[in-house]
């Protein structure tokens, strides 16, 4: 069975870095838009980062442009979620999903994705 398995949440500083991964297994996602979502509690899981499929434009949501970066290495089966100058907004458990449609776009709507979604990872950023 396909799934997708995120990796590398844990407690960082306000200002500091993580990367997260996100490892498929079980099938291909050659042309697969991928995505990274995040929900806080109390809140509804918002869209973070995208990148197409089919020719790897990427989109991101206003509050983390110009300090996120979301890659994909398809041999590896695996994508990324590259935080810098984080913040304690960003504090959320982070999903990463992937969908054979054109869902890539530059509203990140988690309704929209209705493939495979991981489990989630917890991102902390103290105070």
């Amino acid at each position: 069975q396909g799934q997708l398995v995120e990796s590398g949440g844990g407690l960082v500083q306000p200002g500091g870095s993580l990367n997260l991964s996100c490892a498929a297994s079980g099938f291909t996602w050659t042309y697969y838009d991928i995505g990274w979502f995040r929900q806080a509690p109390g809140k509804e899981r918002e869209g973070v980062a995208c990148i197409s499929g089919n020719d790897g434009n990427t989109h991101y949501s206003n509050s983390v442009k110009g300090r996120f970066t979301i890659s994909r290495d398809d041999a590896k089966n695996t994508a990324y979620l590259q935080m810098n100058s984080v913040k304690a907004e960003d504090t959320a458990v982070y999903f990463c999903a992937c969908d054979p449609g054109f869902v890539c776009l530059d509203k990140i709507a988690a309704a929209d994705w209705d493939g495979y979604w991981g489990q989630g990872t917890q991102v902390t950023v103290s105070s």
